[in-house]
């Protein structure tokens, strides 16, 4: 029942950060039909390009064997290892053909579904691939079940295919027998050749079907219910509380600096409460009047406080304070609009220091 229900909740297509990582995993979509098409494939080949050569040379090499036997002599040991070797020898040239197009066959299939990749945690060591009762439900479960319905259609349509290929070929078969080896033998492989083609007809219809069922079953199998966007999309973003948390640490530390640069501030620009501006200006090292610090409300109280404590002059002009809060940036220069306005303070400041510096 729960297994239904989390099914039934997983509304959502998978994401492409599920997606890369379950095929980081190495688990892709996989059809076994494919794979077996392809043998089949393979084996068409070799029956129509390199049997017939290969049955041949294997015939003559027996039916010296059988009409020379004297050639084989088997008085010892090393002798019947002689035969054995070249009997395997002759079977093996006969076969090395096929052999290398079922490799050639297996390979493409496997590259043709999914490019090749080592994934360490296919061959990782698990319980539950030697465990009984997962044993048990693969193959007596759902999908086992499955498993067994495809196999079980694959069966009852080669047979109708064959049955309909194959109707009129008893006939060749009969007329065949009547006639001499080697003539027989090639009408043995022509009825091989057309029930192989009759087979791979029939799996490349099957394999097509089961590539595309494999595939949506995959796709399937990785959806995903709300809450899981959900937790995916806070991990790829970030839990909204610690990025609050971090901006608020942030912003503290940006206000300690601007504390700590006020004591160098030429002037303090403020209304009486709200708005608080620490301007840097000196001749030989600065354009334009630098922007050391601002703050609103209780961060402009502690600006004109440090100011204060420092002998920093501060100018209260409501206008100009809140104006230039908000056209103004920490660590930059003030606009040009505000130069004038600006350049009579700094006249100001100078102008005082001056008269003190008069004795």
């Amino acid at each position: 029942m729960s297994d239904s229900v989390d099914k039934d909740s997983k509304t959502e297509e998978a994401t492409e950060k599920k997606i890369r990582d379950t095929i980081e995993k190495g688990q892709l979509p996989h059809s076994k039909e494919i794979a077996i098409f392809t043998s089949f494939v393979a084996i068409l080949v070799y029956t129509v390009f390199f049997a017939g050569e290969a049955v041949a040379e294997l015939g003559a090499f027996l039916s010296n064997f059988l009409e020379k036997p004297e050639a084989w002599p088997l008085g010892t040991e090393r002798d019947v290892i002689e035969l054995y070797r070249a009997v395997m020898m002759e079977i093996g040239r006969a076969v090395a053909s096929l052999l290398m197009l079922l490799v050639v066959a297996g390979v493409g299939a496997s590259i043709f579904q999914n490019v090749p990749q080592f994934v360490g945690e296919r061959i990782r060591p698990q319980a539950s691939r030697i465990s009984l009762f997962q044993g048990w439900k693969r193959m007596f479960g759902v999908q086992g079940f499955a498993e067994f319905l495809k196999s079980l259609g694959k069966l009852v349509l080669v047979i109708v295919v064959l049955t309909f290929v194959l109707s009129d070929d008893h006939r060749r078969l009969l007329a065949g027998m009547i006639t001499s080896p080697v003539a027989f033998a090639t009408v043995i492989r022509g009825i091989a050749i057309d029930i192989l083609v009759a087979i791979v007809f029939v799996m490349a219809a099957i394999a097509v079907a089961d590539i595309v069922w494999s595939r949506f079953h995959w796709r399937a199998d990785l959806r995903m219910t709300k809450q899981e966007v959900k937790d995916e999309l806070k991990q790829s973003e970030g839990d909204p509380i610690v990025k609050s948390r971090l901006r608020s640490l942030a912003r503290d530390r940006a206000r300690q600096r601007m504390m700590a640069a006020v004591p160098r501030a030429t002037l303090v620009i403020a209304n009486p409460t709200h708005f608080s501006i620490a301007l840097r200006y000196v001749r030989e090292e600065d354009s334009a009047p630098v922007v050391l610090a601002k703050g609103q409300d209780l961060v402009a109280l502690k600006i004109r406080e440090i100011a204060r404590e420092n002998g920093i002059p501060v100018f209260e002009d409501v206008a100009l304070a809140r104006s230039m809060y908000k056209q103004v940036s920490v660590d930059n220069v003030i606009p040009p609009q505000f130069y004038q306005a600006v350049a009579e303070l700094v006249r100001v400041v100078y102008g005082n220091k001056g008269q003190r510096r008069t004795p």
